[in-house]
């Protein structure tokens, strides 16, 4: 135990173009318990890897700076919530580094459960959800007044596309807006179509921010009916 405590979360920051005008958060996914460190080598963190590299690069000129965090341990580990802590420690930073700037969320699998956890940050301004782990009991409150954009593979087998189905409309009820895309003939890894889920994650970035579109993935999306905006085919 005394190992663990002298663990530190580690953060990779990719730098933005000129002055810093926003920051964007990238959370890795995990365990539900869990004590192993996490390492750089692990896959759940080298996931998020090319996901955090693409939104730099998409938005790197705007004055987003983007920030992977690699948690002390693997587990989400209730009651201690091990990852929400990290995740908020990493949030504490970037208000000390840049004070008052909007950020943005991005979570795949556990580390989407955290993000919408952790949303409730009053620098947080969007929320994107990949795979989200997001039982039954998971609560919405976070997400409140927030964007929220969460996409689920169709095929996954470790998270439930239908459990995130039903969070969205739970929180349809308190975030700003949101909408949820279905990835067809995807799993829980991302791999088969990671094209899809890194325009995807781009693109949110971006509109959650209020710059200006790459392209058009999202048009229409927050004003389609609720019952279509939550299932929205990709």
């Amino acid at each position: 135990m005394r190992e663990e405590q002298q663990r530190q979360a580690a953060v990779t920051i990719r730098r933005a173009r000129g002055p810093v005008r926003a920051v964007v958060l990238v959370l890795h996914g995990g365990a539900e318990r869990g004590r192993a460190a996490v390492h750089p080598w692990r896959l759940a963190y080298l996931r998020m890897v090319p996901i955090a590299k693409s939104v730099h690069r998409a938005t790197a000129r705007h004055g987003v700076e983007v920030r992977l965090l690699r948690n002390r341990v693997r587990g989400w580990n209730a009651p201690g919530l091990d990852a929400v802590r990290d995740a908020r420690w990493a949030l504490d930073a970037i208000h000390a580094d840049h004070p008052g700037v909007p950020v943005v969320l991005v979570g795949h699998s556990m580390g989407g459960r955290v993000a919408l956890r952790v949303a409730d940050d009053p620098a947080v301004v969007g929320v994107c959800a990949l795979a989200p782990w997001t039982p039954p009991s998971e609560p919405v409150a976070g997400v409140r007044d927030r964007t929220v954009l969460i996409a689920h593979g169709t095929k996954d087998l470790i998270t439930n596309p239908a459990d995130s189905c039903t969070f969205g409309s739970r929180a349809e009820t308190v975030a700003a807006r949101i909408a949820r895309f279905e990835v067809s003939d995807e799993g829980h890894a991302m791999l088969r179509r990671s094209p899809v889920w890194t325009r995807l994650v781009c693109a949110f970035t971006l509109d959650a921010l209020g710059l200006p579109p790459a392209d058009g993935v999202l048009t229409g999306t927050w004003t389609r009916p609720t019952a279509e905006r939550l299932r929205i085919p990709l």
